[in-house]
């Protein structure tokens, strides 16, 4: 079948906890964070409602090293990417597991000015890119 498609994911959120940096076998960088997002409304009875959506976010090269540094709990962003769905054996009962990311290609730090990257620096890039397909075996995670 023919045709486009589109994987395109856009949040804006706070961060769940600091990000986790760490580098591949091949000394490529890779952030690990999660980004909450919340929906309010109110219910038939008129009463005030909420809700959490946790999403996992992982970043690389450039883009990872910058979260790495700049990033914090509590840190508003706007996150543009794709989602991603992974499986790996769990070592322990056989099992088949599965999880779906945001792969990060762009951010922006919607946090005041005093705690924002300083105006060199650039966190989107074309580096930001995923990690090429024969180095995500070497994932710590």
């Amino acid at each position: 079948m023919a045709g486009k498609s589109l994987n395109k994911v856009t949040l804006i959120g706070n961060l769940g906890r600091d990000p986790e940096l760490s580098y591949t076998a091949g000394g490529i960088a890779v952030a690990k964070f999660s980004v909450a997002t919340n929906e309010r409304w109110k219910d038939d009875s008129g009463n005030a409602q909420e809700r959490t959506e946790w999403h996992n976010i992982v970043a690389w090269r450039k883009l990872a090293e910058i979260c790495g540094q700049y990033l914090k709990k509590g840190s508003k962003v706007y996150i543009e990417g794709k989602l991603q769905t992974r499986s790996w054996d769990d070592k322990n009962t056989g099992v088949k597991r599965y999880t779906t990311e945001i792969i990060a290609s762009d951010l922006i730090m919607l946090d005041s000015k005093s705690e924002a990257v300083p105006a060199d620096v650039e966190p989107s890039s074309p580096m930001a890119e995923e990690s090429p397909a024969a180095e995500k075996d070497d994932l710590p995670f």
